[in-house]
């Protein structure tokens, strides 16, 4: 009786072991990412939603920082022999990735050998065509990309006797000289990231080349070519606004938003994912409308590019941890997961059903200017001056350029020559990653 009781107890402990042990083998998937605030706890509520819905799998999301904190802490790490499986990178780090030979599993790869359900085609061409090689294969998995529009302060522009936008850069300024000339506001526009929205995505929007090789996607011996191109119009154009209020240069990333926000310009360009902010900090009726196009350049537009960051799988993941990742991928790629991250965030969905998902239930019709990203990118096919931008050193390329708009804006330097000296200096940098990576 006593044996038969020691019996039936050493059962029920190892089935008790058995059910721990297996719980304890559930495999483990690190995940770096560089979402602090409400998007990290957002990023947090995702992971663990997705290991609610399974028992093989667990995503522990990682904070490391900002973008470049959180790259550089990957690269120490994978050099190290300690990388994370999952690593957020912001956009302007895709040739680095690339060029790190060995260090990366492309996403295409992944997914095939995993048996997933992949189709490259259900995803927004204008994002993933950031991410795919010359072949049109995804290597990363598209997570938090946004594009510029215009953010209008629709109080002002009633003010100014404005009723509508124009389509053109040509149009914007008899508005915005409307603006200032009536007294409705100070200064007409401001934007953020001016590199990236007035040279980068003011070139794809005009079908006009950033960069030799296709803007770097056909080669690491791309060459800066913007001063070359209507660019310089533009960036002159903007010179002779500032001079008479219709422009103002407000700094090298976001701290031009204040000015929008207290009522000082009556429009700012600024990332679609600003869109929360703006809500939350202007005191006013707003707007949001596209990015114009130059009537002088092109009749037609084409599609903005992208910022943010997409997710790449580190090499050294085991068959087990590369299975999940890619159940993982395909569970964030869900028409239902990808449009609350669209609602919540402001950044786009990456798929064409999470766009749909999030019309039907009327986020949209409710929330009205939400959508104007998505319309500005997909309104027209992907070509190979707005595919996006395959620069290596693209984080410094950009130092140098907003140190020369700042010059150009401020008056010590001409344009043409501001604008010769930064793609002589950001030349220099693509010999140097040239070099490092042939």
């Amino acid at each position: 009786m006593q044996r038969a009781f020691l019996l039936s107890s050493l059962g029920i402990t190892l089935a008790l072991g058995a059910c721990a042990s297996s719980a304890q083998a559930n495999t483990e998937i690190t995940w770096w990412h560089a979402m602090g605030g409400a998007l990290g706890d957002k990023v947090d509520q995702i992971a663990a939603s997705f290991n609610a819905s399974q028992d093989e799998y667990v995503v522990s999301p990682v904070f490391k920082g900002n973008y470049t904190e959180t790259m550089t802490s990957a690269i120490a790490a994978f050099r190290a022999g300690k990388a994370p499986e999952i690593v957020q990178i912001y956009e302007v780090g895709t040739a680095t990735m690339m060029s790190a030979k060995g260090a990366i599993v492309p996403v295409y790869q992944l997914m095939a050998n995993a048996n997933v359900d992949f189709d490259p085609n259900a995803y927004l061409p204008a994002v993933t065509g950031y991410y795919t090689d010359p072949e049109g294969r995804m290597l990363s998995m598209p997570f938090n990309s946004s594009t510029p529009v215009t953010y209008v302060n629709r109080d002002i522009l009633e003010k100014a006797g404005i009723d509508e936008l124009p389509d053109t850069w040509q149009g914007l300024g008899k508005v915005l000289e409307k603006v200032v000339d009536s007294g409705a506001a100070e200064c007409g526009l401001t934007t953020t990231w001016p590199s990236w929205v007035m040279l980068e995505n003011y070139s794809a929007r005009n079908d006009i080349p950033f960069a030799s090789q296709a803007n770097g996607f056909e080669g690491v011996d791309a060459r800066l070519k913007f001063n070359q191109t209507a660019v310089v119009d533009h960036v002159q154009r903007l010179r002779k606004w500032q001079q008479d209020e219709r422009f103002e240069f407000g700094g090298r990333k976001d701290e031009a938003a204040p000015k929008f926000y207290s009522g000082e310009c009556a429009m700012m360009m600024a990332s679609s994912a600003s869109y929360a902010g703006v809500s939350e900090n202007a005191s006013f009726d707003f707007g949001v409308a596209p990015l114009p196009y130059d009537a002088d350049v092109i009749d037609t537009p084409n599609n903005t590019i992208i910022g943010g960051a997409s997710l790449w799988v580190l090499n050294g993941a085991t068959a087990a941890q590369k299975k999940g990742i890619a159940a993982f991928f395909e569970y964030l790629s869900t028409p239902e997961v990808q449009a609350d991250w669209h609602q919540f965030t402001g950044y786009l969905p990456i798929t064409e059903a999470a766009a749909e998902l999030t019309r039907e239930q009327g986020f949209y019709a409710n929330n009205p200017g939400t959508e104007v990203a998505i319309q500005q990118m997909t309104g027209s096919a992907p070509t190979e001056n707005s595919k996006g931008l395959r620069l290596g050193n693209m984080v410094q390329i950009r130092d140098v350029i907003n140190g020369a708009l700042e010059k150009i804006f401020a008056g010590e330097v001409g344009v043409q020559a501001g604008l010769d000296r930064a793609v002589e200096e950001g030349n220099a940098l693509l010999d140097e990653f040239q070099d490092a990576n042939s």
